[in-house]
């Protein structure tokens, strides 16, 4: 069912209303897919985090019977990945240090990806999405980085 032109405000109709849509969906501050971002890829990680440390003596098994892990010995491997799915995730939130923090949870979505589970690459490629968007155009202005830019700017 279309809508009769004289129903549209005269905006609409010389606009159309596909360009209205796009106008206000680019009124979107970037800010927010950031943060969105921020917090989707965290949960995945520290939730993964908090697993591994719930059942420690599994998830080391698991790291040395079936991740096939490259270069690390299972067990130093299995504390370097709860390290970083739990402390990473926490400053991603945040907003601290956000391209820092995305690097090592996009190395282990790499790993992750051509390692341990090579047939889930629609979830590792949005993972890496998250991850590389976040690198690439940091972590927006809802963030402790960008108040510690913003100071910095104001004293130069």
């Amino acid at each position: 069912m279309t809508i009769p032109h004289s129903r549209l405000s005269p905006a609409a109709v010389s606009q159309g209303l596909p360009h209205r849509a796009i106008a206000l969906a680019e009124r979107i501050p970037l800010s927010l897919p950031l943060l969105l971002a921020r917090i989707g890829i965290a949960a995945v990680f520290f939730r993964s985090g908090l697993t591994k440390l719930d059942s420690w003596p599994t998830t080391v098994m698991l790291f040395e019977e079936e991740y096939d892990v490259p270069i690390l010995p299972a067990e130093m491997a299995a504390q370097a990945a709860t390290l970083f799915e739990l402390a990473c995730p926490v400053l991603l939130v945040a907003g601290l240090a956000t391209r820092l923090a995305a690097l090592p949870l996009l190395a282990m979505t790499i790993v992750i990806q051509l390692f341990v589970y090579p047939t889930s690459w629609i979830d590792h490629t949005m993972w890496a999405s998250l991850l590389v968007l976040l690198i690439a155009r940091g972590p927006g202005m809802v963030s402790i980085d960008w108040l510690i830019a913003r100071q910095f700017m104001h004293r130069a």
